[in-house]
This record gives structure tokens, C-alpha cells and sequence, in this order.
């Protein structure tokens, strides 16, 4: 099922090379990454792994080592297919003429332990270790392992995976302290990049909410702007394609064919190309594109809304029926007093009056009035004996909300166009909060009362069921069938598949994106999918492949912008300084450029004393104030003659390997080699 897969060394006795990754952790992202840093930036990986089998696929017959060395072998397979072909650029940035940018790498050192303890570390060598990634499920292992690895070697460069994200600024800061006592006089930038908390939920989390809209862009923030990526079908004959200020990424030749394979890195020249030259661009036909398609600035942070208001509305307390019937003796008291003006010619406060006495059973007979009144009075009485169990419904309504005021809502009757999210752990959680932020409707499935996201969907009162989504009637009763899109974000890709097959079989149009690791089993469902429902939009998604570059790229010591999915290959946005870049310094915008690989969008004209250090984060300016928010020093009208120069802040576009050749470290010669 797996093919070849070649034999890793174990290397028990021979102690690393210095300079090395190490890379520490118990899922898909920690064999990503070490893919990443062993075959795209060509770096010497030491995988720590745990021993027996995988805990989160107790079922599978591999073991952590058997799955990491399947994925190593895929890889290698891959890169040697590179290696033999034309030489040509693909749209991944790799020649295959120069043959495997990592060359003279030994392969992946893999150890097994339970824990990353100090022997363990010790002996993986993290003295002499470059970086240090910890991406356990755990994050109370990540900050026990951080702690211990900062002992042991302050001068070591931390990435570590924490959900938590106030528990990770507080957290990278301690770090960073504990770095700059035992190194003083470190240079800030340096230490800036010392620790560094990522979370793979946050970094996912805008690339799954975006498949669920029609038409939707993917976006990036820098300095308090907003690049907005957009996915544009092929144009018809007669039309040209528009370009927006800039075509990032060529879609695969197969995206419109019902048996074509979504575009991976194993997909050959069916592949999607990132960064084409506008030569490519003018002769692809019938291919769909990725377009820079805006900037605009972004409103300050705000918190995700909940779905059935901040307050608490009389629709939310009291039923419809009941609303209509109190509405309806309403209209019944007016009539009467408009009767009681019209026969007995009293004035009307004093028909109000009278009216109310006899509504609410005052004991005043009408002995001696003429009969119009008596009859007025017996028709008040009848309406009154109404209102008795009015307000004993209403009592009873109002306190039946207020007990379920904390339980879980349950989704309206009237809902439609939503999106149906399953799962709410911690990717389908961080979804969930992306959703509500754009104001989507959502209604949540999942199985577990207790799960991570629960409490979170209560506050929002956002619509949950739980239940299997597996057995029958739990999607009807999200209300699949008025649904405007499924995503199944599950931990178990059996599940997912499932729960995509039957929603399709329900209502065959739904749009769909789906939580797949494996690229071969993601390839065969896409055109399985395709095939059976032509007509519908499907996406796969892997986590561990859009969160891995994020990770790979800040322990290479920087931190990108965001990553955008096409469709499954990742183009990441990142901030360069043009000092040290060959590539980029003393050439033109125009050259610098590289068709493939990396695309020059911006320049920083902020002085280099005044930058912001973080490109990502909002500008600090208060909201509530008369000051407008401060101007942004990126610069994105950019001529094609402008020259590069060293001091030089700039935003790029890149593909995996076109960042790597950029980030790659120089390694010393080894002896023996």
C-alpha cells in the first residue's frame, strides 16, 4: 500500500552532527516537519518520536517510526523523480536539473522515548542542536520540554506548539528572559527570534473557514493591511482572465475535469504553479488562477459574534404560539373597550377602566346597566378566564429558558444557508471562532459532550447536536439538507469521508472540504468525489500540511505572514530583510523576481529604527479616539526598476522551496564527506 520504503538508519551510537534540528513530537506535524527541514531546506533532522503505535490510530499496524519512515520514503521517492526529470522549474520552485537541494544530507536520525527528558535530549544532542521544535498534542509536555531544553542549552532556538495562546505569549516571554540573562548583550532581532509559541489550530484555521464561501478570498495580514487572495474559475471563450494587481498561482489542468486529481506535490505537470511568469499565465487555457486581488486595511480585532444575539430577546424567551396568543387578547381587549365606547358613550379612560375590571374578575357586576353593558361584561369575563393560563405559560416558558439558558441551542426550524462544521476539537474550535467572526451561521456536530469546543459553542449559542455523525438522522438534524457547505474536521479521516459520502448522497450540490492527511488517500477521494458529483466544489485539507512551513520557517528563525492553500500545495507570504539575500539585494523588483519560487509584492519604507517587528500584528492606535489609525510603510505600487538595497524591508510571495532557498543556512564543510 505504501510502496518502497527505504531503510533509515537508526544510528543509535553515532552522536549528531552540530548545528542540526531537532525536532520533537507525537502526530502528523512533527513527521511534516522533519519532511520539511530534511528535504526542503536540506537541514540534518533528529526526530524524536514515541515508542509503540501511533495513540491517536490505535488501529494501524505502523508504529510512530513505521509512519515517519513511510513518509520519508514517499518523499524520497519523490525528490529522486525531480531529480530525473527535465530540469525545468516546476510550480514548486525546484529544478530538477540541480537534482535534491539537500545533497550530502545524511538521512533522518529517528529515536524513540516517552518523554523528551534530559537524558533524552542529551543524547539527541541538544547542546549542540540549532533549533529545537516541540509539537506535542500536550501542551503541558511542550512547556515541561521547553523549560528543561532552555536549561540545557540557552542559547538554543525554541519552537514549541501550544493551543493556550495567553499561556504562549507569557510563556515565550519567560523564554526569551531566560535567553537574554544567559546571554547578555544579544542582538534584539536575534533574541526576537529565540522562542517562538505557534499553535497549528490558529495557523489552519482561515484556510478551512475560506473553503466553506462561495467566491471567498484567502487573507493576509501585514502592518494592518489585508492581502486578499482570490480563487477565479477559467474565463469562457471570448473572455480574458483579470489578473487583480497580481497572478499568484496557476491552478492544476485538472481542476474542471471530473476524473483530474487535485494538484499536489506528486502531481507532475498537472500541478497547480505557484508565482507563474506572465508568459505562462498568457498560454495557460482553460486553468483557473489565484490573484492578489485587494489591499485594504484592517478593522482592529474583534471578538466572534454570537448567533442568536448579545441580549436576551422575547423571541428568546417566549414562543411563537405563545407571542401570537398574547398578541390575540391583546386585540381582544381593545375591541372590548372600543364596544364599551361605542354603547355607553362614557369617556374612554373610564371604558378602559371598566374593561380591565372586568377582564381581571374585579367582582363588579353591571346590575341596573343597560344590557349593552351587561353583554360587554360577560364577554370581558370569558376573555379574562383566558387570561389565566396566558400567564401561567408565560411563567412557565420564561423559567424553562432561564434553566436552559446554559445548555447547548438547538438548531431553528428556519435555518438554511449554513454551514454544517463537525467536530470541535482543537482545529474544528478555532474554525468555529473564524466563522462566527465573518458572522456565518453554523450549526456543530460532535460526538463528545465534553470536547474542548463545547463550552465555547455554548457561550456563542451557536446550534449543536450531538451525536455520531456516522449514524442516521444526526446531519438531518443539523439540517444538511438546507445547508450551504460541510466541513468535517474530525481527527479520523474514515470519519470525515463518511460524513462527506452521505451528505453528498442527501443533497448532491453541498460544498465540501475535508480533513485528510494522507495525499494519496486525499487524491483518491477527490476524484472519487469528483466523478459521482461533478457539479460540486470539494476540497481536502491537511493540517499537519498547511501548519508545518509556519513551523519550519520560524526555526530557521523568521515568522511568515500566513499561508494560503492551493488546493494541496501551500504558498506562504513572508517579511525579508534584503541584507544577506543575493536574490534580492542590488537587483530591480523585476529581476528579482523568480518564476516559481518567489515574487516581490512589497517594500517597507519605514525607517529600519522605527519598524514594527511583527508585520502581523495590528499597529497599536485606539479605536475610540478622533486619531485616525498611523499609515502603513508598505509600499505595494512598486515600480519593476526599483533597486533593492540591503537596508530593505521586503513582503514576498513564496513557494516552500523558494523561501528555503532563501532562509537555508550555510552548513560547514564535514570531515569525511
Amino acid at each position: 500500500m505504501l510502496g518502497f520504503v527505504p531503510p533509515l538508519p537508526q544510528q543509535p551510537g553515532r552522536p549528531p552532527s552540530s548545528g542540526h534540528m531537532i525536532v520533537c513530537g507525537d502526530d502528523a506535524l512533527a513527521r511534516r516537519l522533519a519532511v520539511e527541514l530534511r528535504f526542503i531546506y536540506g537541514e540534518r533532522v533528529t526526530l524524536l518520536l514515541p515508542p509503540g503505535r501511533d495513540a491517536n490510530n490505535p488501529e494501524t499496524p505502523l508504529t510512530q517510526r513505521g509512519r515517519a519512515a513511510a513518509l520519508f520514503g514517499r518523499m524520497s521517492a519523490a525528490m529522486n523523480r525531480a531529480g530525473n526529470g527535465s530540469g525545468t522549474t516546476g510550480g514548486n520552485g525546484a529544478t530538477g536539473g540541480s537534482g535534491d537541494t539537500n545533497a550530502g544530507v545524511e538521512a533522518v536520525r529517528i529515536m524513540e522515548a516517552p518523554e523528551p527528558s534530559d537524558d533524552v535530549l542529551e543524547e539527541a544532542g541538544i547542546d549542540r542542536a540549532a533549533a529545537l521544535a516541540l509539537v506535542y498534542d500536550d501542551d503541558e509536555r511542550n512547556i515541561r520540554a521547553a523549560l528543561t531544553a532552555r536549561r540545557l542549552n540557552p542559547r538554543l532556538r525554541l519552537v514549541i506548539r501550544l493551543y493556550n495562546r495567553k499561556l504562549g505569549q507569557h510563556l515565550e516571554e519567560l523564554l526569551d528572559q531566560a535567553a537574554a540573562v544567559a546571554m547578555p548583550g544579544i542582538d534584539p532581532a536575534l533574541l526576537d527570534a529565540s522562542t517562538t509559541v505557534l499553535s497549528d489550530a490558529d495557523t489552519a484555521a482561515p484556510a478551512l473557514a475560506a473553503t466553506a464561501l462561495t467566491g471567498s478570498s484567502k487573507i493576509i495580514q501585514a502592518e494592518g493591511l489585508l492581502l486578499r487572495a482570490a480563487e477565479r474559475p477559467p474565463p469562457r471563450p471570448g473572455e480574458s482572465a483579470d489578473p487583480g494587481l497580481c497572478t499568484l498561482a496557476l491552478l492544476s489542468s485538472t481542476t474542471n475535469d471530473p476524473a483530474g486529481a487535485e494538484g499536489s506535490d506528486s502531481s507532475g505537470d498537472e500541478a497547480p504553479q505557484l508565482l507563474p511568469d506572465e508568459r505562462a499565465v498568457a498560454e495557460a487555457t482553460g486553468r483557473g488562477t489565484v490573484v492578489l486581488e485587494a489591499i485594504s486595511r484592517a478593522d482592529p480585532d474583534r471578538s466572534a459574534t454570537r448567533m442568536g444575539g448579545r441580549g436576551a430577546p422575547l423571541s428568546q424567551i417566549f414562543s411563537r404560539r405563545l407571542r401570537w396568543s398574547a398578541l390575540g387578547f391583546a386585540l381582544a381587549a381593545v375591541a372590548l373597550v372600543i364596544a364599551s365606547l361605542l354603547t355607553t358613550k362614557d369617556t374612554a379612560l373610564h371604558s378602559t377602566y371598566l374593561t380591565l375590571l372586568d377582564l381581571l374578575g374585579m367582582n363588579d357586576p353591571a346590575e341596573g346597566a343597560r344590557p349593552a353593558r351587561q353583554i360587554i361584561q360577560i364577554l370581558s369575563g370569558i376573555a379574562g378566564l383566558l387570561l389565566l393560563p396566558l400567564l401561567i405559560a408565560a411563567v412557565l416558558e420564561a423559567f424553562g429558558t432561564l434553566r436552559t439558558a446554559s445548555s447547548l441551542r438547538r438548531p431553528p426550524r428556519g435555518l438554511s444557508g449554513h454551514v454544517v462544521l463537525l467536530g470541535l476539537g482543537k482545529i474544528g474550535t478555532r474554525v468555529l471562532v473564524r466563522l462566527r467572526e465573518l458572522d456565518i451561521p453554523v450549526v456543530v456536530v460532535e460526538e463528545d459532550p465534553e470536547a474542548r469546543g463545547i463550552p465555547l459553542a455554548r457561550s456563542m449559542h451557536v446550534p449543536t447536536v450531538i451525536g455520531d455523525v456516522t449514524q442516521e438522522g444526526v446531519l438531518e438534524a443539523a439540517k444538511i439538507r438546507r445547508a450551504h457547505a460541510l466541513l468535517a474536521l474530525t481527527s479520523i479521516d474514515t470519519t470525515n469521508l463518511e460524513a462527506t459520502l452521505y451528505a453528498r448522497s442527501v443533497k448532491p450540490d453541498l460544498r465540501v472540504a475535508l480533513r485528510l492527511y494522507d495525499d494519496e488517500f486525499a487524491t483518491a477521494v477527490y476524484r472519487t468525489l469528483r466523478t459521482a458529483h461533478p457539479g460540486a466544489l470539494t476540497r481536502s485539507r491537511s493540517v499537519s500540511h498547511l501548519a508545518a512551513p509556519s513551523f519550519a520557517v520560524a526555526m530557521m528563525g523568521r515568522q511568515i505572514l500566513g499561508a494560503v492553500p492551493v488546493e494541496r500545495k501551500v504558498m506562504l507570504f513572508a517579511a525579508l530583510e534584503v541584507a544577506g539575500h543575493p536574490q534580492l539585494e542590488g537587483h530591480t523588483v523585476e529581476q528579482a523576481f523568480r518564476a516559481g519560487a518567489w515574487r516581490v509584492l512589497a517594500i517597507d519604507a519605514t525607517p529600519p529604527a522605527d519598524r514594527n517587528p511583527d508585520l502581523a500584528a495590528l499597529p497599536p492606535f485606539d479605536p475610540e479616539g478622533d486619531a485616525a489609525p498611523p499609515p502603513s510603510g508598505l509600499v505595494w505600487d512598486l515600480h519593476p526598476g526599483y533597486v533593492l538595497r540591503a537596508q530593505d524591508r521586503v513582503v514576498i510571495a513564496a513557494t516552500r522551496r523558494g523561501l528555503a532557498e532563501l532562509l537555508r543556512r550555510q552548513r560547514s564543510a564535514v570531515p569525511g564527506r
